[in-house]
Protein backbone atom coordinates (compact mmCIF):
# COMPACT_ATOMS: atom_id res chain seq x y z
CA UNK A 1 0.00 0.00 0.00
CA UNK A 2 2.88 2.53 0.65
CA UNK A 3 4.38 1.59 -2.56
CA UNK A 4 1.09 2.46 -3.95
CA UNK A 5 0.77 5.95 -2.77
CA UNK A 6 4.67 6.57 -2.96
CA UNK A 7 3.83 5.63 -6.63
CA UNK A 8 0.83 8.23 -6.84
CA UNK A 9 2.87 10.25 -5.69
CA UNK A 10 6.01 10.45 -8.00
CA UNK A 11 3.25 10.29 -11.05
CA UNK A 12 1.99 13.45 -9.87
CA UNK A 13 5.50 15.18 -9.43
CA UNK A 14 6.52 13.82 -13.12
CA UNK A 15 2.79 14.72 -14.48
CA UNK A 16 3.26 18.01 -16.61
CA UNK A 17 1.67 19.36 -19.81
CA UNK A 18 3.39 20.08 -23.04
CA UNK A 19 3.17 21.29 -26.75
CA UNK A 20 3.72 19.52 -29.69
CA UNK A 21 4.47 21.69 -32.41
CA UNK A 22 4.75 21.07 -36.13
CA UNK A 23 4.58 23.43 -38.82
CA UNK A 24 2.91 22.87 -42.89
CA UNK A 25 5.39 22.72 -45.28
CA UNK A 26 2.42 25.16 -47.18
CA UNK A 27 3.78 27.74 -44.84
CA UNK A 28 7.83 26.74 -45.19
CA UNK A 29 9.35 24.74 -47.12
CA UNK A 30 12.47 24.87 -45.83
CA UNK A 31 13.83 23.55 -42.59
CA UNK A 32 14.23 26.26 -40.14
CA UNK A 33 15.96 27.54 -37.46
CA UNK A 34 14.80 29.67 -34.93
CA UNK A 35 12.84 30.11 -31.67
CA UNK A 36 9.45 28.36 -31.31
CA UNK A 37 6.87 30.42 -28.48
CA UNK A 38 3.89 29.23 -27.16
CA UNK A 39 1.44 32.20 -25.80
CA UNK A 40 -0.82 31.05 -23.41
CA UNK A 41 -3.65 33.52 -22.53
CA UNK A 42 -6.59 34.09 -19.75
CA UNK A 43 -7.76 36.45 -22.73
CA UNK A 44 -10.14 33.63 -24.83
CA UNK A 45 -10.53 36.20 -27.46
CA UNK A 46 -8.45 37.62 -29.91
CA UNK A 47 -4.57 36.50 -31.00
CA UNK A 48 -2.29 36.16 -28.08
CA UNK A 49 0.58 36.70 -29.86
CA UNK A 50 -0.22 40.35 -29.30
CA UNK A 51 -1.36 40.54 -25.95
CA UNK A 52 2.68 39.67 -24.44
CA UNK A 53 3.18 43.17 -23.31
CA UNK A 54 5.23 43.84 -19.77
CA UNK A 55 4.52 44.02 -15.88
CA UNK A 56 1.11 42.60 -14.52
CA UNK A 57 -0.87 42.77 -18.15
CA UNK A 58 1.68 39.87 -19.87
CA UNK A 59 -0.08 36.55 -20.79
CA UNK A 60 2.24 33.53 -20.51
CA UNK A 61 5.07 32.32 -22.75
CA UNK A 62 6.95 29.53 -23.53
CA UNK A 63 9.79 29.34 -25.63
CA UNK A 64 12.57 27.06 -27.16
CA UNK A 65 15.05 27.12 -29.48
CA UNK A 66 14.55 24.73 -32.46
CA UNK A 67 17.77 24.21 -35.19
CA UNK A 68 16.57 22.44 -38.49
CA UNK A 69 13.12 21.69 -37.63
CA UNK A 70 11.69 20.12 -40.58
CA UNK A 71 7.87 20.40 -42.32
CA UNK A 72 5.81 17.49 -40.00
CA UNK A 73 8.27 16.95 -37.40
CA UNK A 74 7.29 17.77 -33.95
CA UNK A 75 9.03 19.83 -31.96
CA UNK A 76 8.30 19.62 -27.84
CA UNK A 77 7.97 22.72 -25.61
CA UNK A 78 7.26 21.01 -22.19
CA UNK A 79 8.65 21.75 -18.63
CA UNK A 80 12.03 22.35 -20.15
CA UNK A 81 11.29 25.25 -21.77
CA UNK A 82 12.09 29.08 -20.56
CA UNK A 83 8.33 30.52 -19.32
CA UNK A 84 7.76 34.13 -17.87
CA UNK A 85 5.67 35.01 -15.71
CA UNK A 86 5.59 31.41 -14.77
CA UNK A 87 8.95 29.96 -15.12
CA UNK A 88 7.85 26.19 -16.13
CA UNK A 89 5.20 24.56 -17.92
CA UNK A 90 4.99 22.51 -14.56
CA UNK A 91 3.52 25.71 -13.12
CA UNK A 92 0.58 26.36 -15.30
CA UNK A 93 -2.95 26.31 -13.44
CA UNK A 94 -5.39 23.60 -15.57
CA UNK A 95 -7.63 25.72 -17.02
CA UNK A 96 -9.34 26.80 -20.42
CA UNK A 97 -6.50 29.15 -21.97
CA UNK A 98 -6.08 30.84 -25.81
CA UNK A 99 -3.09 29.36 -27.08
CA UNK A 100 -1.22 30.52 -30.14
CA UNK A 101 2.54 29.51 -31.49
CA UNK A 102 4.87 31.00 -33.32
CA UNK A 103 8.22 30.72 -35.11
CA UNK A 104 10.76 33.76 -34.94
CA UNK A 105 12.54 32.50 -37.58
CA UNK A 106 16.33 32.91 -37.92
CA UNK A 107 18.97 33.45 -40.28
CA UNK A 108 22.72 32.30 -40.05
CA UNK A 109 25.24 34.39 -40.58
CA UNK A 110 29.24 34.07 -41.20
CA UNK A 111 30.61 37.54 -39.53
CA UNK A 112 33.71 38.92 -40.46
CA UNK A 113 35.49 38.30 -37.15
CA UNK A 114 34.84 34.46 -37.91
CA UNK A 115 31.95 33.98 -35.76
CA UNK A 116 28.61 31.86 -36.88
CA UNK A 117 25.81 32.79 -35.36
CA UNK A 118 21.87 32.62 -36.02
CA UNK A 119 19.27 35.71 -35.47
CA UNK A 120 16.36 37.25 -36.74
CA UNK A 121 17.01 39.28 -39.43
CA UNK A 122 14.66 42.44 -39.70
CA UNK A 123 11.95 42.10 -42.37
CA UNK A 124 11.23 45.56 -42.50
CA UNK A 125 8.82 45.80 -39.23
CA UNK A 126 11.72 46.55 -36.43
CA UNK A 127 12.27 43.00 -34.86
CA UNK A 128 9.34 42.34 -33.40
CA UNK A 129 8.56 38.36 -33.86
CA UNK A 130 4.80 38.73 -33.20
CA UNK A 131 4.62 40.47 -36.77
CA UNK A 132 8.21 39.72 -39.07
CA UNK A 133 6.96 38.92 -42.28
CA UNK A 134 8.39 35.12 -43.09
CA UNK A 135 7.90 33.80 -39.43
CA UNK A 136 5.82 31.34 -39.03
CA UNK A 137 2.09 31.43 -36.72
CA UNK A 138 -0.23 29.11 -35.72
CA UNK A 139 -4.26 29.81 -35.57
CA UNK A 140 -5.25 30.77 -32.32
CA UNK A 141 -7.80 28.74 -30.36
CA UNK A 142 -9.15 27.44 -27.37
CA UNK A 143 -8.07 24.27 -25.12
CA UNK A 144 -8.58 22.76 -21.82
CA UNK A 145 -5.42 22.23 -20.63
CA UNK A 146 -4.82 19.52 -17.52
CA UNK A 147 -2.26 18.59 -15.47
CA UNK A 148 -0.99 16.00 -18.19
CA UNK A 149 -2.29 17.46 -21.73
CA UNK A 150 -0.21 16.94 -24.17
CA UNK A 151 -1.41 19.65 -26.67
CA UNK A 152 -0.99 19.51 -30.53
CA UNK A 153 -0.39 22.91 -32.42
CA UNK A 154 -0.18 23.27 -35.77
CA UNK A 155 2.25 26.24 -37.59
CA UNK A 156 0.07 26.95 -40.70
CA UNK A 157 0.50 29.99 -41.91
CA UNK A 158 4.11 32.47 -42.70
CA UNK A 159 3.22 36.37 -41.91
CA UNK A 160 2.98 38.39 -45.28
CA UNK A 161 5.88 41.03 -46.74
CA UNK A 162 5.40 44.28 -45.59
CA UNK A 163 4.28 46.59 -48.44
CA UNK A 164 6.95 49.30 -48.97
CA UNK A 165 5.88 52.89 -48.14
CA UNK A 166 5.16 54.89 -51.23
CA UNK A 167 6.45 58.07 -51.95
CA UNK A 168 4.24 61.20 -51.63
CA UNK A 169 5.03 64.80 -51.89
CA UNK A 170 6.50 65.53 -48.64
CA UNK A 171 7.22 62.19 -47.35
CA UNK A 172 10.27 60.69 -49.52
CA UNK A 173 11.82 56.83 -48.49
CA UNK A 174 15.41 56.22 -48.77
CA UNK A 175 16.84 52.52 -49.00
CA UNK A 176 20.83 51.82 -49.79
CA UNK A 177 22.68 48.76 -49.35
CA UNK A 178 25.91 49.41 -47.07
CA UNK A 179 29.37 48.08 -48.05
CA UNK A 180 30.68 48.35 -43.97
CA UNK A 181 27.73 46.51 -42.66
CA UNK A 182 27.45 44.12 -45.38
CA UNK A 183 31.47 43.32 -45.23
CA UNK A 184 31.05 42.92 -41.00
CA UNK A 185 27.68 40.66 -41.53
CA UNK A 186 29.29 38.83 -44.76
CA UNK A 187 25.54 39.26 -46.61
CA UNK A 188 23.96 42.15 -48.19
CA UNK A 189 22.71 44.51 -45.50
CA UNK A 190 20.68 47.78 -46.14
CA UNK A 191 20.09 51.33 -44.13
CA UNK A 192 16.76 53.56 -44.66
CA UNK A 193 15.31 56.73 -44.05
CA UNK A 194 12.27 58.81 -44.17
CA UNK A 195 13.10 62.29 -45.34
CA UNK A 196 10.13 65.07 -44.71
CA UNK A 197 10.82 67.80 -47.21
CA UNK A 198 9.50 70.76 -46.97
CA UNK A 199 7.07 72.90 -49.46
CA UNK A 200 8.76 74.30 -52.58
CA UNK A 201 11.56 71.43 -52.54
CA UNK A 202 10.71 70.22 -56.01
CA UNK A 203 10.02 73.77 -57.96
CA UNK A 204 13.16 75.23 -56.31
CA UNK A 205 16.10 73.23 -56.87
CA UNK A 206 18.83 75.66 -56.74
CA UNK A 207 17.90 75.29 -52.71
CA UNK A 208 19.86 73.81 -49.87
CA UNK A 209 18.88 73.05 -46.88
CA UNK A 210 19.95 72.16 -43.31
CA UNK A 211 19.07 68.71 -42.03
CA UNK A 212 17.27 67.48 -38.64
CA UNK A 213 18.30 63.85 -37.97
CA UNK A 214 15.56 62.09 -35.57
CA UNK A 215 16.58 59.42 -34.23
CA UNK A 216 14.17 56.89 -32.53
CA UNK A 217 13.42 53.05 -32.84
CA UNK A 218 12.29 51.87 -35.81
CA UNK A 219 9.37 53.48 -37.90
CA UNK A 220 8.30 52.62 -41.21
CA UNK A 221 6.44 56.08 -41.36
CA UNK A 222 6.62 59.48 -40.12
CA UNK A 223 4.19 59.80 -37.59
CA UNK A 224 4.20 63.30 -36.82
CA UNK A 225 3.22 64.16 -40.07
CA UNK A 226 -0.60 63.74 -41.50
CA UNK A 227 -1.89 65.56 -44.32
CA UNK A 228 -5.49 64.53 -43.48
CA UNK A 229 -7.85 65.96 -40.56
CA UNK A 230 -9.16 63.65 -37.99
CA UNK A 231 -12.03 62.11 -39.04
CA UNK A 232 -15.42 62.91 -37.20
CA UNK A 233 -14.90 59.09 -35.67
CA UNK A 234 -12.35 59.26 -34.09
CA UNK A 235 -12.42 59.71 -30.18
CA UNK A 236 -10.00 60.17 -26.87
CA UNK A 237 -6.33 59.88 -27.38
CA UNK A 238 -6.31 58.60 -30.62
CA UNK A 239 -8.02 61.83 -32.09
CA UNK A 240 -5.91 64.24 -30.11
CA UNK A 241 -2.79 62.36 -31.56
CA UNK A 242 -4.76 63.19 -35.24
CA UNK A 243 -5.31 66.59 -34.43
CA UNK A 244 -1.04 66.88 -33.82
CA UNK A 245 -0.34 65.03 -36.35
CA UNK A 246 -2.28 67.50 -38.87
CA UNK A 247 -1.52 70.44 -36.77
CA UNK A 248 1.99 70.15 -37.64
CA UNK A 249 1.46 69.21 -41.84
CA UNK A 250 -0.35 73.01 -41.30
CA UNK A 251 2.49 74.53 -39.72
CA UNK A 252 4.88 72.38 -42.27
CA UNK A 253 3.25 74.34 -45.60
CA UNK A 254 2.30 77.82 -43.73
CA UNK A 255 5.97 79.35 -44.33
CA UNK A 256 6.21 79.77 -40.60
CA UNK A 257 8.56 77.39 -40.07
CA UNK A 258 12.15 76.90 -41.24
CA UNK A 259 12.61 74.98 -44.27
CA UNK A 260 14.99 71.77 -43.82
CA UNK A 261 15.42 68.26 -43.86
CA UNK A 262 13.38 66.19 -41.48
CA UNK A 263 14.82 62.33 -41.34
CA UNK A 264 14.23 59.84 -39.21
CA UNK A 265 16.86 57.00 -40.07
CA UNK A 266 16.18 53.05 -40.18
CA UNK A 267 18.86 50.64 -39.12
CA UNK A 268 17.01 47.69 -37.75
CA UNK A 269 19.59 45.03 -36.85
CA UNK A 270 19.54 41.30 -36.09
CA UNK A 271 19.35 42.05 -32.56
CA UNK A 272 17.01 44.83 -32.08
CA UNK A 273 15.18 47.29 -33.72
CA UNK A 274 17.75 49.88 -34.25
CA UNK A 275 21.70 50.12 -33.44
CA UNK A 276 22.07 52.64 -31.41
CA UNK A 277 23.82 54.25 -34.10
CA UNK A 278 27.48 53.40 -32.72
CA UNK A 279 30.15 50.58 -33.53
CA UNK A 280 29.91 47.57 -31.38
CA UNK A 281 31.33 44.31 -31.58
CA UNK A 282 28.15 42.39 -31.83
CA UNK A 283 26.07 44.95 -34.30
CA UNK A 284 28.88 45.76 -36.42
CA UNK A 285 30.43 49.55 -37.64
CA UNK A 286 26.93 51.27 -37.41
CA UNK A 287 28.01 54.65 -36.14
CA UNK A 288 30.23 54.33 -39.27
CA UNK A 289 27.94 53.19 -41.89
CA UNK A 290 25.15 56.03 -40.86
CA UNK A 291 27.94 59.17 -41.07
CA UNK A 292 29.83 57.19 -43.71
CA UNK A 293 27.12 55.95 -46.18
CA UNK A 294 23.32 56.78 -45.11
CA UNK A 295 23.89 60.62 -44.15
CA UNK A 296 26.09 61.49 -47.02
CA UNK A 297 23.53 59.69 -49.30
CA UNK A 298 20.40 61.42 -47.78
CA UNK A 299 22.54 64.65 -48.52
CA UNK A 300 23.36 64.32 -51.57
CA UNK A 301 20.20 63.40 -53.07
CA UNK A 302 17.96 65.98 -51.26
CA UNK A 303 20.34 68.92 -51.85
CA UNK A 304 21.59 69.32 -47.90
CA UNK A 305 24.00 72.12 -47.28
CA UNK A 306 26.31 69.42 -45.96
CA UNK A 307 27.70 71.65 -43.18
CA UNK A 308 28.65 70.12 -39.89
CA UNK A 309 27.19 73.92 -38.38
CA UNK A 310 24.31 72.76 -40.69
CA UNK A 311 23.16 69.10 -39.14
CA UNK A 312 21.44 68.38 -35.65
CA UNK A 313 20.27 65.49 -33.71
CA UNK A 314 17.32 64.87 -31.88
CA UNK A 315 15.63 62.23 -29.64
CA UNK A 316 13.50 60.65 -27.05
CA UNK A 317 14.55 57.68 -25.01
CA UNK A 318 17.01 55.46 -27.09
CA UNK A 319 16.74 57.95 -29.62
CA UNK A 320 17.84 60.51 -27.05
CA UNK A 321 20.95 58.27 -25.97
CA UNK A 322 21.67 57.74 -29.67
CA UNK A 323 21.68 61.69 -30.20
CA UNK A 324 24.11 62.33 -27.38
CA UNK A 325 25.96 59.36 -28.77
CA UNK A 326 26.40 60.48 -32.27
CA UNK A 327 27.21 63.94 -30.88
CA UNK A 328 29.98 62.75 -28.72
CA UNK A 329 31.54 59.70 -31.00
CA UNK A 330 31.48 61.77 -34.39
CA UNK A 331 31.53 65.21 -32.44
CA UNK A 332 32.91 67.33 -35.92
CA UNK A 333 30.42 66.02 -37.89
CA UNK A 334 27.03 67.45 -36.01
CA UNK A 335 26.21 71.14 -34.57
CA UNK A 336 24.54 70.16 -31.67
CA UNK A 337 22.22 67.01 -30.05
CA UNK A 338 19.00 67.25 -28.14
CA UNK A 339 18.60 64.17 -25.83
CA UNK A 340 15.27 63.54 -24.83
CA UNK A 341 14.68 61.32 -21.62
CA UNK A 342 17.90 59.79 -23.12
CA UNK A 343 18.64 55.78 -22.13
CA UNK A 344 21.26 55.88 -19.08
CA UNK A 345 23.74 57.85 -19.93
CA UNK A 346 25.76 57.02 -16.63
CA UNK A 347 26.17 53.52 -15.86
CA UNK A 348 26.87 54.15 -12.29
CA UNK A 349 22.94 54.66 -12.51
CA UNK A 350 21.36 51.63 -15.04
CA UNK A 351 17.90 52.64 -14.11
CA UNK A 352 18.41 51.04 -10.34
CA UNK A 353 21.52 49.50 -10.93
CA UNK A 354 25.50 50.76 -10.31
CA UNK A 355 27.24 48.51 -12.84
CA UNK A 356 30.46 49.41 -11.24
CA UNK A 357 29.53 48.04 -7.62
CA UNK A 358 26.48 46.31 -7.93
CA UNK A 359 27.21 42.13 -7.45
CA UNK A 360 23.69 41.59 -9.24
CA UNK A 361 21.68 43.56 -11.57
CA UNK A 362 18.16 41.98 -10.05
CA UNK A 363 18.26 42.36 -6.17
CA UNK A 364 20.10 44.51 -3.58
CA UNK A 365 21.56 42.34 -0.97
CA UNK A 366 22.71 42.53 2.66
CA UNK A 367 23.58 40.21 5.42
CA UNK A 368 20.34 38.71 5.00
CA UNK A 369 17.44 40.23 3.24
CA UNK A 370 17.21 40.74 -0.27
CA UNK A 371 15.60 43.44 -1.86
CA UNK A 372 14.41 43.63 -5.76
CA UNK A 373 15.72 46.82 -8.17
CA UNK A 374 12.81 47.73 -10.23
CA UNK A 375 12.97 48.45 -13.62
CA UNK A 376 9.77 50.77 -14.20
CA UNK A 377 7.21 52.97 -11.80
CA UNK A 378 4.04 54.33 -12.42
CA UNK A 379 3.02 58.44 -11.67
CA UNK A 380 1.56 56.81 -8.54
CA UNK A 381 4.85 55.12 -7.46
CA UNK A 382 3.13 51.44 -8.32
CA UNK A 383 5.79 49.15 -9.90
CA UNK A 384 5.56 48.67 -13.70
CA UNK A 385 8.23 45.56 -13.16
CA UNK A 386 11.39 44.38 -11.93
CA UNK A 387 14.94 44.25 -13.81
CA UNK A 388 14.45 40.43 -13.20
CA UNK A 389 10.68 40.21 -14.48
CA UNK A 390 11.64 42.08 -17.23
CA UNK A 391 15.03 39.84 -18.06
CA UNK A 392 13.30 36.52 -17.87
CA UNK A 393 10.84 37.38 -20.62
CA UNK A 394 13.47 38.50 -22.48
CA UNK A 395 15.24 35.40 -22.02
CA UNK A 396 12.25 33.00 -22.66
CA UNK A 397 11.73 35.18 -26.02
CA UNK A 398 15.04 34.29 -27.13
CA UNK A 399 18.72 32.71 -25.65
CA UNK A 400 21.85 34.37 -26.36
CA UNK A 401 20.85 37.94 -26.05
CA UNK A 402 17.91 37.03 -29.18
CA UNK A 403 14.56 38.08 -27.50
CA UNK A 404 14.84 41.30 -29.92
CA UNK A 405 14.00 43.24 -26.36
CA UNK A 406 15.54 46.43 -24.85
CA UNK A 407 17.79 44.38 -21.93
CA UNK A 408 19.21 42.53 -24.69
CA UNK A 409 19.67 45.04 -26.89
CA UNK A 410 22.48 46.93 -24.15
CA UNK A 411 24.09 43.40 -23.97
CA UNK A 412 24.27 43.69 -28.11
CA UNK A 413 25.04 47.07 -28.25
CA UNK A 414 27.79 47.67 -25.00
CA UNK A 415 29.15 44.25 -24.69
CA UNK A 416 32.17 42.20 -26.14
CA UNK A 417 31.69 39.26 -28.00
CA UNK A 418 31.53 35.88 -26.00
CA UNK A 419 33.76 32.82 -27.25
CA UNK A 420 30.33 31.17 -29.04
CA UNK A 421 29.99 34.83 -31.21
CA UNK A 422 26.94 36.40 -29.06
CA UNK A 423 26.87 39.11 -26.95
CA UNK A 424 28.59 39.03 -23.74
CA UNK A 425 26.05 39.42 -21.41
CA UNK A 426 26.48 41.55 -18.42
CA UNK A 427 24.41 39.81 -16.24
CA UNK A 428 23.31 36.62 -16.34
CA UNK A 429 19.92 35.99 -17.08
CA UNK A 430 18.95 33.40 -14.40
CA UNK A 431 20.78 34.64 -11.21
CA UNK A 432 21.25 38.46 -12.16
CA UNK A 433 24.98 37.91 -11.03
CA UNK A 434 27.28 40.72 -12.75
CA UNK A 435 30.24 40.16 -14.70
CA UNK A 436 33.43 42.98 -13.54
CA UNK A 437 34.88 42.59 -16.97
CA UNK A 438 31.75 42.91 -18.98
CA UNK A 439 31.16 45.99 -16.59
CA UNK A 440 34.70 47.71 -17.48
CA UNK A 441 34.02 47.21 -21.12
CA UNK A 442 30.80 48.90 -20.56
CA UNK A 443 32.77 51.57 -18.73
CA UNK A 444 35.60 51.73 -21.19
CA UNK A 445 33.20 51.97 -24.48
CA UNK A 446 29.61 53.17 -24.00
CA UNK A 447 29.62 54.93 -20.90
CA UNK A 448 29.09 58.74 -22.04
CA UNK A 449 29.77 60.38 -18.93
CA UNK A 450 32.95 58.39 -18.03
CA UNK A 451 33.85 58.76 -21.67
CA UNK A 452 33.20 62.73 -21.47
CA UNK A 453 35.12 62.92 -18.10
CA UNK A 454 37.95 61.06 -19.47
CA UNK A 455 38.64 62.29 -23.06
CA UNK A 456 37.23 66.02 -22.55
CA UNK A 457 40.50 67.80 -23.37
CA UNK A 458 39.85 66.41 -26.53
CA UNK A 459 36.34 66.44 -26.98
CA UNK A 460 35.21 69.69 -25.19
CA UNK A 461 36.16 72.07 -27.53
CA UNK A 462 34.28 70.32 -29.83
CA UNK A 463 31.65 70.00 -28.27
CA UNK A 464 30.73 73.60 -26.69
CA UNK A 465 26.72 74.82 -27.02
CA UNK A 466 26.08 70.92 -28.54
CA UNK A 467 24.79 69.24 -25.47
CA UNK A 468 20.86 69.68 -24.42
CA UNK A 469 19.26 67.26 -22.34
CA UNK A 470 15.45 67.28 -21.62
CA UNK A 471 14.27 64.82 -18.27
CA UNK A 472 11.51 64.42 -16.38
CA UNK A 473 12.49 64.10 -12.16
CA UNK A 474 10.43 61.67 -11.78
CA UNK A 475 11.32 59.30 -15.08
CA UNK A 476 9.49 56.30 -15.47
CA UNK A 477 12.21 54.23 -16.13
CA UNK A 478 14.39 55.69 -13.67
CA UNK A 479 16.64 57.44 -16.27
CA UNK A 480 16.79 60.99 -13.99
CA UNK A 481 19.84 59.51 -12.08
CA UNK A 482 21.89 58.81 -14.70
CA UNK A 483 21.51 62.45 -16.41
CA UNK A 484 21.85 64.76 -12.94
CA UNK A 485 25.66 63.00 -12.99
CA UNK A 486 26.68 63.36 -16.69
CA UNK A 487 25.18 67.41 -15.75
CA UNK A 488 27.32 67.11 -12.31
CA UNK A 489 30.20 66.62 -14.79
CA UNK A 490 29.50 69.02 -17.51
CA UNK A 491 28.83 71.80 -15.08
CA UNK A 492 32.22 71.14 -13.74
CA UNK A 493 33.92 71.89 -16.76
CA UNK A 494 33.46 75.77 -15.48
CA UNK A 495 36.43 75.79 -13.79
CA UNK A 496 39.62 76.60 -15.61
CA UNK A 497 41.34 73.04 -14.97
CA UNK A 498 38.79 70.92 -16.48
CA UNK A 499 38.91 72.66 -20.15
CA UNK A 500 36.08 74.73 -22.08
CA UNK A 501 32.52 75.27 -20.37
CA UNK A 502 29.97 72.95 -22.33
CA UNK A 503 28.01 75.31 -22.70
CA UNK A 504 24.68 73.35 -23.61
CA UNK A 505 21.69 72.76 -21.47
CA UNK A 506 20.35 70.37 -18.95
CA UNK A 507 16.46 70.86 -18.28
CA UNK A 508 14.56 68.71 -15.41
CA UNK A 509 11.01 68.77 -15.05
CA UNK A 510 9.48 68.41 -11.77
CA UNK A 511 7.76 65.16 -11.36
CA UNK A 512 7.15 64.55 -15.24
CA UNK A 513 7.64 61.11 -16.43
CA UNK A 514 9.66 59.50 -19.07
CA UNK A 515 9.51 61.06 -21.76
CA UNK A 516 9.10 64.44 -20.67
CA UNK A 517 9.67 67.05 -24.06
CA UNK A 518 9.88 70.35 -22.14
CA UNK A 519 7.50 72.87 -21.54
CA UNK A 520 5.30 72.72 -24.63
CA UNK A 521 2.11 74.43 -24.84
CA UNK A 522 -0.87 72.28 -25.03
CA UNK A 523 -2.19 71.59 -28.62
CA UNK A 524 1.35 72.32 -30.17
CA UNK A 525 3.46 69.67 -31.66
CA UNK A 526 7.04 69.09 -30.67
CA UNK A 527 8.74 69.64 -33.87
CA UNK A 528 6.62 73.00 -34.29
CA UNK A 529 7.81 73.80 -30.96
CA UNK A 530 12.06 72.58 -31.72
CA UNK A 531 12.49 73.78 -35.40
CA UNK A 532 12.86 77.51 -34.69
CA UNK A 533 14.77 76.67 -31.76
CA UNK A 534 16.99 74.23 -33.53
CA UNK A 535 17.68 76.35 -36.66
CA UNK A 536 18.32 79.62 -34.47
CA UNK A 537 21.10 77.30 -33.05
CA UNK A 538 22.41 75.92 -36.53
CA UNK A 539 22.67 79.62 -37.35
CA UNK A 540 24.51 80.81 -34.56
CA UNK A 541 27.30 77.92 -35.55
CA UNK A 542 27.00 78.99 -38.75
CA UNK A 543 30.84 80.04 -40.81
CA UNK A 544 30.89 83.86 -42.10
CA UNK A 545 29.10 83.79 -45.70
CA UNK A 546 26.86 80.87 -44.84
CA UNK A 547 23.47 81.12 -46.07
CA UNK A 548 21.45 81.31 -43.23
CA UNK A 549 18.33 83.43 -44.91
CA UNK A 550 16.90 81.19 -47.63
CA UNK A 551 15.79 78.60 -45.25
CA UNK A 552 14.29 80.26 -42.06
CA UNK A 553 11.32 82.18 -42.18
Amino acid sequence: MRSLALALVTASLCAQPRFEVTFDSKARVAPADGRLIVVVSKQLEGEPRFQVTWGLGTQQIFGTDVDGWKPGEVATVDAAAAGDPLRSLRDLPPGEYNIQAALNVYETFHRRDGHVVKLHMDQGEGQRWNRSPGNLLSKPRRVAITADSVVSIELTEAIPPIEPPKDTKFLRSVSIESKLLSRFWGRPMRLGAIVLVPEGFDENPERRYPVAFWQDHFSAEFSMFRETPPSAESKGGGRRWAALQYRFYQDWISGELPKMLLVITQHATPYYDDSYGVNSANMGPYGDALTQELYPEIERRFRAIGQPWARVLFGGSTGGWMSLAQQIFYPDYFGGAWGFCPDPVDFHAFQTIDVYRDSNAYFDEGPFARLPKLLGRQANDRVLATMESFSRQEAALGSRARSGGQLDAFHAVFGPAASDGYPARLWDPETGAIDAAVAKYWRQHYDLAALLARDWRRLGPKLVAKLHVTMGTKDTFYLDAAARRMERFLESTKFPDKGPYYGGQFVFGNNEPHCYLGDIPSGVPILTYYLPIFAEHMASLAPPGADVKSWRP
